[in-house]
């Protein structure tokens, strides 16, 4: 494998060439040379910036000794000196090697910007080597420096990522981040004063501003836009919370956790982590869809009271009526900018369409009639394409005149939209409008096969088989209409309903009386999504499947409800069973606990493959906490129903949970651990379970450490990520490179030690796993320690501490020994030192500390 050239100044640090005009950037390249040093790297800068006669033998030795290259541009091309043809800055651009990265940045608005500059930024941006982001102000530059040069180590640690399969190495730079605020697809029309308006309460100490007003009209993406303008104030930022799909008050503590992402992983209450990971950050929250949770109101005031740092912004059809809330009242928008707001959305469907003499009236009624409800105007002129303003109007006034929906108690604009709804819908073909229903079925979006699937359910033979041509022309009228909105996600074709509609959907499938029946047609669909992902989970489609399943999130949370509300308990534990996988990485098992106690706590008689799971779930995060050996009872009880009923995979699962058990208190009885892994390899190995095999192995480690029998540990660890990197497995490879790392440091080679710690540390980084990461740079930090390296020791263990307690994996048992490694640095290092470089430490970002730890350590 071929390794990119890596040149690092004399202590180690990458360089990172930055090119730009002076004196115009002058705050944007300080801003640049920050960031660039908070990541410990190196900026080569030339202080008189592009110079006109430039030293171009100069310019080209430092770029082929530097690392990265880094462009930032404005409005100024740069002086040409006299017989030349491209300024200073261009001829860095060409001068830059063919392999060097390129991270670009260009500074907006530019109302200004010379026509050279326009032209070099034009042939940049067809450059495919490089990597080109907009920015407004310096501080949002250096936040956007210091993510992209972070995530380019971690893609480059050439080391590791020698070791990692091309399936996973594609993706190695992508960490599991909070979810950030929503880029929406069209642009906002006539809410720039709203916006300077809530923007100046957050600004003037406000921490708590409900957006509230009907459904409709246009609150989630005023609430976006606002946060957007106002999130510059925050130093950890925006974070979008969506309600949408949450319909039991109890769970909005899981859903913010989730957003902000923070594991329920069962060992604490889910609020308790979300203080946790709350109470020293400075972040507004956008909690969107609020009013069919308004009874966790008061968990907002709690929230706020305990982080003093955070902000809320809140979307609801009603306010919440708590302390510290006060409330922005979202109206309709006005004359022009409803017209404005129709236009843009016509040519979606009729590009040529435009304000006439002829029809400027009867658009300007329209808007009037829909009493410039955002929606509903979207609604109506999706209909431009097949009936004229005027045309549109008169159906309008006709049918909006008659139509009520069952809405006569709701708020005038409430009706508006509820009408329009319906008036939208009355122009669609029966089959159309039996779609939509079915459609309201899922929740957080869907994709095409979803559809099909759903769709085509109940009618012919109702097997739902998918590939109806049928569905899919009748779905693009659905998307044509403005009913349903299509947007891509990794290549795949996503749809999505607004809330009001689905609503409105759903209360269509219940007075018809099928919504039973197509809520079952949604189950099948993700109970046989489940099936087909249980095995690629396990190796070389691991990848593409989480992402996958993470898109249905909402949609398997929604299946699970359903079948046990149904008390369907067969499928709803072959649905998590079949996920378990999934459900650990992303840090659900908390959740996936109080489902399966539901059956055990029933009543109902259950059959033994279902009560088998049910025990594994509920006792499996229980495992250290056994005091009078219940747990591991349980445990070894689910084993032996797998056994019973012949599902020697599942066996074998119990089995592993079970050594834990066995290993976790305080006098360990390994030989059992010992005799039961045995019996769960030979298990793995008989169904050819490659996964399981490989964790079985790490388990029968585990136990010779405690055994004190390194060697053999060793050669568990190692065989074990042998099997991981054949069968493309990351979340097992980073579990076995983890440990072979302690081994290898146990038995006295600290660099072999530094490229497991290292590989364990890409691999969670590519799954999003940040308990994985956590584990890496703690083993990280014990390499650093041993070597006397008070500074990357500390940043590197605080980075670890705050990344578990922000992500909420802080309080259930850790397999890690780096604290030891730290006290004797303590004693040795000057006093204070550590401490400090442990809170510094503690200040990193998740790609900053992945940085840190994939870069070269400094040479004593």
């Amino acid at each position: 494998m071929s390794h990119p050239h890596i040149i690092r100044t004399p202590d180690q640090r990458l360089r990172i060439f930055v090119s730009s005009t002076l004196q115009e950037l002058a705050a944007e390249r300080r801003a640049a040379r920050t960031a660039i040093e908070r990541l410990h790297l190196a900026p080569v800068m030339f202080e008189l910036g592009a110079r006109p006669h430039p030293p171009r033998e100069l310019y080209r030795a430092y770029l082929e000794q530097s690392d990265v290259f880094l462009g930032l541009y404005w409005e100024r091309y740069g002086w040409v000196a006299p017989d030349e043809e491209v300024s200073g800055l261009e001829d860095e651009y060409n001068l830059c090697p063919p392999e060097l990265p390129r991270l670009l940045y260009v500074k907006s608005p530019a109302d200004n910007r010379e026509p050279k500059l326009a032209t070099l930024l034009a042939r940049i941006r067809d450059d495919d080597r490089a990597a080109y982001k907009y920015f407004e102000s310096p501080k949002e530059l250096a936040q956007l420096i210091e993510n992209d040069l972070a995530t380019l180590l971690a893609e480059r640690f050439d080391q590791s990522r020698a070791l990692i399969t091309a399936d996973v190495a594609s993706d190695a730079d992508r960490v599991v981040e909070p979810v950030r605020l929503p880029v929406p697809l069209t642009g906002l029309v006539g809410r720039d004063a709203d916006i300077a308006a809530i923007v100046d309460r957050l600004e003037h100490g406000t921490r708590f501003v409900t957006l509230a007003g009907p459904g409709g009209i246009g609150k989630s993406r005023l609430a976006i836009a606002a946060a957007r303008a106002a999130a510059q104030d925050f130093d950890d930022g925006a974070v979008f919370v969506d309600l949408s799909a949450v319909h039991d008050p109890r769970r909005v503590p899981n859903r913010i956790a989730q957003a902000l992402g923070v594991r329920d992983t069962g060992d604490a209450p889910i609020l308790d982590n979300l203080v946790t990971a709350l109470r020293d950050r400075r972040i507004l929250l956008v909690l969107d869809n609020f009013e069919q949770v308004l009874d966790a109101a008061p968990l907002l005031t709690g929230l706020l009271a305990a982080a003093p740092g955070v902000s809320m912004l809140v979307t609801s059809r009603a306010l919440l009526r708590v302390s510290a809330e006060q409330s922005y009242e979202v109206g309709p928008l006005a004359e022009d900018s409803s017209v404005s707001l129709f236009v843009e959305r016509a040519h979606a469907v009729k590009p040529d369409f435009e304000i006439t003499p002829e029809n400027a009236d009867a658009v300007a009624r329209v808007c009037t009639a829909l009493d410039g409800v955002p929606l509903a105007i979207e609604l109506a002129a999706a209909r431009v394409r097949v009936l004229s303003p005027a045309e549109l109007l008169d159906r309008l006034d006709r049918r909006l005149s008659v139509l009520v929906g069952g809405s006569r108690d709701l708020p005038e604009r409430q009706q508006t939209i509820r009408r329009t709804i319906e008036w939208s819908t009355q122009l669609l073909a029966p089959e159309q409008r039996r779609l939509l229903a079915r459609l309201g079925t899922f929740e957080g979006g869907f994709t095409l096969e979803a559809a099909e699937f759903v769709g085509a359910s109940g009618e012919g033979d109702g097997d739902g088989d998918g590939g109806d041509p049928d569905v899919i022309s009748d779905l693009a009228v659905l998307v044509d209409s403005s009913l349903v909105s299509q947007h891509d996600s990794d290549d795949r074709p996503r749809f999505t309903m607004q809330a009001i509609v689905r609503e409105y959907a759903r209360e269509q499938l219940q007075s018809g009386g099928e919504l039973d029946r197509a809520r079952d047609a949604h189950a099948r669909y993700f109970i046989d999504l489940g099936a087909r992902a249980r095995l690629p989970l396990k190796g070389g489609g691991q990848r593409e499947w989480m992402q996958r399943l993470g898109d249905e999130r909402d949609n398997l949370r929604a299946a699970e409800r359903y079948l046990l509300d149904a008390r369907d308990w067969d499928r709803a534990a072959e649905l998590a069973f079949n996920l378990f996988l999934y459900f650990w990485v992303i840090g659900l098992l908390g959740e996936v606990r109080t489902w399966m106690d539901e059956p055990l706590e029933s009543g109902d008689t259950l059959q033994d493959r279902t009560r088998a799971i049910a025990l594994y779930f509920t006792r499996t995060i229980r495992f250290w906490k056994d005091p009078d050996g219940r747990v591991a009872a349980d445990l070894s009880e689910a084993a032996d129903l797998f056994r019973t009923c012949g599902d020697r995979s599942g066996e074998a699962m119990a089995r592993i949970s079970l050594s834990l058990a066995l290993m976790a208190g305080e006098k360990p009885d390994t030989a059992r651990a010992a005799e039961v892994m045995e019996r769960s390899l030979r298990l793995f190995q008989d169904t050819g379970d490659v996964w399981g095999e490989s964790m079985a192995l790490v388990l029968l480690g585990r136990v010779a450490l405690l055994e004190q029998k390194v060697h053999t540990a060793f050669e568990r660890f190692d065989e074990s990520l042998a099997l991981t990197q054949r069968s493309g497995d990351a979340v097992g490879g980073r579990i076995a490179a983890y440990h072979l790392g302690w081994a290898h440091l146990l038995l006295g080679a600290p660099e072999e030690a530094r490229t497991d710690f290292a590989l364990s540390v890409t691999l969670s980084t590519s799954l999003g796993h940040i308990e994985g990461i956590a584990y890496g740079l703690e083993g990280l930090a014990a390499v650093a320690a041993l070597a006397g390296d008070v500074d990357r020791a500390g940043r590197l263990a605080g980075a670890a501490h705050a990344l578990r307690e922000r992500s909420g994996t802080h309080n259930g048992p850790t397999f890690t020994f780096h604290q030891r490694y730290l006290d004797r640095l303590a004693a040795v290092s000057p006093a204070g030192r550590l401490a400090a470089a442990v809170a510094e430490g503690r200040e990193l970002t998740v790609e900053q500390a992945v940085a840190e730890a994939l870069s070269e350590p400094h040479l004593n």
